[in-house]
């Protein structure tokens, strides 16, 4: 009698790139499926419950319906399942994959006894073995507490977007629990720096020589006390200049110290850390982070086999598995010697409340794969992120670096000059990884050999202006940490609330920095008057910890959100009985008939500058005109440009609209438009024929293009100079900045660059 076939172990994990890692690891006898993600979700349009998807008077009790598009995937699951003697759900291990695989769960028409619950933190094939031999069940208190953030942020912005509309008669904006208050934070700053009044103040430089060699030195102290900003304008300063200038005998030598200190190294990435060291060391955005570090967690391919290179990116928790601490010690000593490695393991505490400690922190699966080794199977970006979190983490294992210090102070009657140097004399940690953000430079000035009772000449003293600065405008890193140090959010929310405020427009990047735009300060002004818990920072961070709660078995899901809903609702529908219609005025008036032009949103959710005096003056022009000062006059609006139209042969003029500038036919009978196209001058190197031209996208991103699409597709985004690359030939672009210009090669393959001295005034 022949025996019956033993069906394969089922595997389902969310995407397919994570299928392929573990269907490596786990082999033949292991079906892997991915499920693509969320199967199941709340109903976009549910009557009985006001689209919420829930229901408000029954314990807030959800009515989850599968995704459309998705029940293909579910039909072959199930089909799978059904011929399978087990069926693991290997989701990612945090709230939202434990959310994952329970609704997988609720989909499949299997018997319990046959699902079981697996989570690794890195997918190697430890990891992933151990996991299938020590299932658990699905852990619903972290399920309920991701269920009830869903509702939560759906009932904020369910309730409170309506009021917006209302009030500023736009369909487009949303508000939300966590994104608004990062859009009140980055609107407060603006604020302040618009309210900041610059103070004046001076510093005293002195140059200083002992016996042939010179040194600077600054003025530190007065009648003993620290000099701290407190020389306020140019007349006190010189009194200073003038007395050390005539004081008629050599500075004394009073005070010289040396010290060593050791400079520790810091805990290994976190997912704020990490979003924050990419952003200043290699210029990642916060999305772009996380998208990068999916793929080297779920993995890629060496020598034809997929294999996941780091932890579980989404952690807040510094914690090292003595695995890793092993690895690295071995690493580390084989290849830098004994001296680099500590006596003890480097342990790092967990430094705030509400860590999840489940998690690793984020290093390298594997720390013996340097980045050089596996760089030809990476592209670029994976290679910067890579050695970022490779270098963090094993630094973090090493010893302390040991820099010695040197202050000299010289006295000149009242005043104390100080001079200081700094030398690493034990690299330690340092020879991989530098927490600076900038690096640092050893010492400005070296000091010549000098002791106590010395004597030294004064060559020259330099006042020197300073004005006090503004706080610095949010970037997406410094957001990040501004939320993380208030308790709002958590590390799977932090690129999500980053991006949802920039595609409201409610706030725009330039040059890297958040600036909120007139929409966003309105929205954020609305919501900060009426809705002031919600907008709060403390009751944010207070929800969040309760979510925690609910994780954790000390809070009961739909209590909290009973709690929060009867106040909230009471607070919604007395502003909804009040609202009035807000204009958003901008400070710019029309140029056909005087008054204020109004910050308006078309249909397809792009803003423009209209008119307040509509219908009677129709006049619109591009918000830009706003945010980059335009010539807004009647003249430059019928500017004629030397272009004829091509219909007719009439004069062509420069119009304004919500889209930018754009040319018209003065011809009534005609009325041709013509978008303006900025040319470059330079010829495309791909087809020869064309010439590059500025072009802009559908969210409104410059870049640059053949016009002779679409013919030709060749684009790149910098500003082309015509240059060519001197390493691979490609165009250079220009990219200019506060600090200066560089030229990048346009290719994606060649990382060459140089930066460009500044211009010299014209006289």
């Amino acid at each position: 009698m022949a025996t019956a076939k033993k069906e394969k172990a089922l595997v389902i994990v969310e995407s397919p790139a994570k299928s392929k890692t573990i269907k490596k690891i786990l082999g033949d006898s292991f079906q892997i499926e991915a499920s693509f993600g969320h199967i199941r979700n709340l109903p976009q349009k549910d009557p009985a419950t006001e689209n919420l998807g829930f229901d408000v008077n029954n314990n807030f009790e959800p009515k989850f319906e599968i995704i459309p598009g998705k029940q293909k995937v579910v039909t072959k699951l199930n089909d799978l399942a059904k011929r399978s003697d087990k069926i693991f759900l290997a989701s990612d291990p945090d709230r939202e994959g434990e959310a994952i695989a329970w609704h997988v769960r609720q989909v499949l028409k299997v018997p319990d006894d046959k699902i079981y619950r697996i989570v690794f933190n890195e997918i190697t094939p430890k990891a992933v073995k151990y996991s299938v031999d020590n299932p658990r069940s699905i852990d619903m208190d972290m399920v309920q507490a991701q269920q009830t953030r869903q509702i939560l942020d759906k009932l904020v912005g369910f309730k409170l977007s309506p009021v917006l509309w209302k009030q500023i008669g736009n369909r487009n904006l949303s508000a939300g629990r966590v994104q608004s208050v990062a859009l009140r934070m980055i609107c407060e700053r603006e604020a302040e720096i618009e309210a900041f009044v610059p103070q004046e103040y001076w510093s005293i430089h002195a140059l200083l020589e002992k016996e042939g060699k010179t040194f600077e030195a600054e003025l530190s102290k007065i009648k003993g006390k620290t000099v701290d900003k407190n020389i306020k304008n140019q007349e006190e300063a010189q009194k200073i200049v003038d007395f050390l200038m005539n004081y008629g005998k050599e500075f004394d030598v009073t005070k010289v110290t040396k010290k060593t200190t050791k400079r520790k190294p810091t805990a290994p990435f976190i997912t704020s850390t990490l979003q924050r060291a990419a952003s200043s060391k290699i210029g990642f955005g916060v999305q772009k982070t996380m998208q990068v570090a999916q793929k080297l967690y779920e993995g890629i391919e060496i020598d034809g086999t997929p294999v996941g290179l780091i932890t579980y990116m989404r952690t807040d928790s510094v914690r090292v598995s003595d695995d890793a601490q092993a690895m690295a010690k071995d690493f580390i000593t084989k290849n830098y010697g004994e001296k680099y490695y500590p006596d003890k393991p480097n342990i790092y505490a967990k430094g705030k409340q509400n860590v999840q400690d489940a998690h690793e922190a984020i290093r390298p699966s594997y720390p013996e794969r340097t980045p050089e080794s596996i760089k030809k199977y990476l592209d670029n970006d994976q290679y910067r992120l890579y050695k970022l979190i490779w270098d963090k983490f094993m630094s973090s294992q090493m010893v302390a670096a040991e820099i010695a210090n040197k202050t000299v102070e010289i006295t000149a009657g009242d005043y104390t000059l100080r001079a200081g140097t700094s030398k690493v004399t034990f690299d330690g940690f340092l020879k991989l990884y530098n927490d600076a953000e900038e690096e640092e430079q050893e010492a400005e000035a070296k000091i010549p050999d000098l002791n106590e009772g010395d004597k030294v000449k004064c060559q020259k003293v330099n006042p020197k202006q300073h004005f006090t600065q503004p706080p610095p405008r949010f970037n997406e890193a410094s957001l990040v940490k501004a939320l993380e140090e208030y308790g709002i959010g958590r590390p799977s929310t932090y690129a999500t609330i980053i991006t949802v405020i920039q595609t409201r427009k409610y706030v725009e990047k330039k040059n890297k920095v958040l600036f909120p735009t007139l929409l966003g300060r309105t929205v954020s002004k609305q919501l900060c008057t009426q809705f002031k818990d919600i907008m709060d920072y403390k009751f944010t961070a207070g929800m969040e910890s309760k979510l925690d709660e609910i994780a954790e078995k000390k809070a009961v899901w739909n209590k909290v959100l009973t709690d929060f809903y009867g106040p909230f609702m009471e607070n919604v529908n007395s502003v909804m009985q009040t609202a009035e219609r807000v204009r958003i005025e901008s400070k710019i008036k029309c140029p056909n008939c005087g008054k204020v032009m109004l910050v308006r949103t078309s249909k397809k959710g792009d803003q423009f500058l209209g008119c307040s005096g509509y219908p009677e003056c129709k006049t619109t022009m591009s918000i830009n005109a706003m945010l980059e000062g335009e010539d807004t006059t009647a003249d430059a609006q019928d500017e004629v440009c030397t272009e004829k139209c091509d219909k007719c042969g009439s004069d062509m003029v420069f119009k304004k609209g919500p889209y930018g500038k754009y040319m018209e036919c003065v011809n009534p009978e005609c009325g041709a438009r013509k978008a303006v196209v900025k040319t470059t001058g330079v010829t495309c190197p791909k087809c020869g024929k064309g010439e590059i031209v500025e072009r802009k996208s559908k969210r409104g991103t410059i870049f640059y293009g053949c016009n002779k699409y679409p013919e030709c597709d060749y684009v790149m985004w910098n500003e082309p100079t015509g240059e060519k690359c001197p390493d691979c030939g490609s165009l250079l672009g220009k990219v200019v900045t506060k600090k200066g210009t560089t030229l990048k090669c346009s290719s994606s393959k060649c990382f060459y660059k140089k930066e460009l001295p500044p211009e010299e005034p014209e006289n």
